[in-house]
């Protein structure tokens, strides 16, 4: 981020001003920030950037996008923080281009959207998506950005009103809540384009710039002029394509099974008695079970707040070294990328083929069979290029009416009874 200071001379004949100071100093808080994807970035609101400030935001800066897959595309070390800054970026450019096509948006409207989807992110916990429900249990981020953001607009004496209405959907202009959240929001198309940027895996990139120039407004929601649609046909199959190839790698899945499992097991230990090493943020969660009732506590939210990745690779470092064989190697895993071994099945596996598994993992390890479940765990994989429920893309016509995206798109599978891809997957010992 550039600092910029507004300096102001002071005349030589007032000698009072000059012992005072030789220049009047104001912070200019029209930041500039470089961002490697679109250029210059510029903070255009004081308030925006006030909110940039807050330590609850700026923890962000810790906080990896796409968790664990840099065990598998080592460029993937961006952060919340960068995608966030990058997403507020389009919404701008978004507001902008609708203005030019006769939408009515006014300054505190603009505001108002830019701080909806700078925060929309900020309830996030370490290693984003991966650990999401275990700190907190069935606790999704998108409460705790709710929460973070009322408590936030308590301190700046509701300044943050509007931006929460947006969020929630809850604004009578629901295209705004639209460009935050939607199947063809500003948040996407910015993680797509950044996430495949960092993880160089080029059939994520899509034409941004010739999609926000589509967008359009007809009866306060959000449409695509006609002549879009193949960039939006575009953007639909590279998001299938990065979750296939990046969100649901099974390299990265296998490594999220084994981060989940040290905490599950450290918890175990911990309500068993057991001392364990870690930051007292972990402490004060791994020492306790907390539901959603528990986001209107001060001490639960202040603590979350202080969480980030350096808490859990703190903790997995010493944890490698514990007397404990299943948590230690967890922990090994981890650090040495020795991951659990994968399997993916178009069926569900059977439950003769999982006991097997867990066999040859008790005799391997020397562990209880109990214990097993957290080197064999199984799970589902779901991918689904476009749904047409709640909140289709609606395709503005030339001849001036509407149309849902499937009815206009020569995709097969972007038909209304298309049904998610589903794939069945296993992890076990080499």
């Amino acid at each position: 981020m550039l600092l910029h200071r507004k300096k102001t001379p002071c005349k030589a004949s007032n000698i009072s001003t000059l012992k005072t100071a030789f220049y009047f100093t104001e912070l200019n808080k029209k930041k500039i920030i470089n961002d490697p994807i679109y250029g210059f970035i510029t903070i255009h609101h004081d308030l925006v950037f006030d909110c940039i400030q807050l330590p609850e935001f700026q923890r962000l800066r810790r906080i990896k996008q796409l968790g664990l897959t840099s065990l598998v595309y080592p460029g993937a070390q961006h952060t919340r923080f960068q995608h966030v800054i990058g997403a507020m970026h389009l919404m701008y450019t978004a507001v902008k281009t609708l203005r030019t096509k006769d939408v009515e948006i006014s300054q505190e409207e603009e505001v108002g959207v830019l701080l909806a989807i700078l925060l929309h992110d900020i309830g996030h916990g370490p290693f984003s998506h991966s650990l999401e429900n275990s700190i907190l249990t069935n606790v999704h981020h998108e409460d705790i950005s709710s929460e973070l953001m009322y408590r936030i607009n308590t301190k700046m004496n509701g300044k943050l009103d509007l931006a929460i209405s947006i969020f929630e959907n809850k604004y009578h202009r629901p295209f705004l809540h639209q460009l935050v959240s939607s199947q063809l929001d500003m948040d996407r198309l910015d993680y797509l384009r950044r996430d495949s940027f960092y993880t160089g895996v080029s059939e994520g990139t899509v034409g941004i710039e010739r999609i926000i120039q589509m967008l359009n407004v007809k009866n306060e929601q959000l449409i695509v002029d006609q002549k879009g649609i193949y960039s939006v046909e575009k953007f639909l199959m590279a998001r299938r394509f990065m979750y296939w190839q990046v969100y649901l790698h099974k390299t990265s899945i296998a490594a999220d099974c084994i981060l989940l499992g040290a905490l599950s097991r450290a918890k175990e230990l911990m309500s068993n008695g057991k001392k364990l090493f870690s930051s007292p943020f972990l402490h004060y969660f791994l020492s306790q079970n907390f539901s959603k009732s528990a986001l209107k506590e001060d001490e639960v939210i202040r603590n979350f707040c202080e969480l980030d990745d350096n808490d859990i690779i703190s903790a997995l470092k010493v944890w490698q070294y514990a007397e404990d064989i299943t948590l230690s190697q967890l922990c090994k895993m981890i650090l040495q990328r020795d991951l659990l071994k994968i399997e993916i099945s178009e069926t569900p596996f059977t439950e003769n083929y999982i006991q097997t598994k867990k066999i040859e993992v008790a005799h391997k390890l020397g562990i209880d069979h109990s214990d097993c479940d957290y080197f064999v765990t199984t799970g589902k994989l779901s991918n689904k290029a476009y749904s047409a429920d709640g909140n289709p893309l609606k395709i503005g016509m030339k001849d001036g009416t509407l149309k849902e995206l499937s009815e206009t798109s020569e995709i097969y599978n972007l038909t209304t009874n298309q049904k998610p891809q589903i794939k069945y997957f296993i992890t076990s010992f080499k």
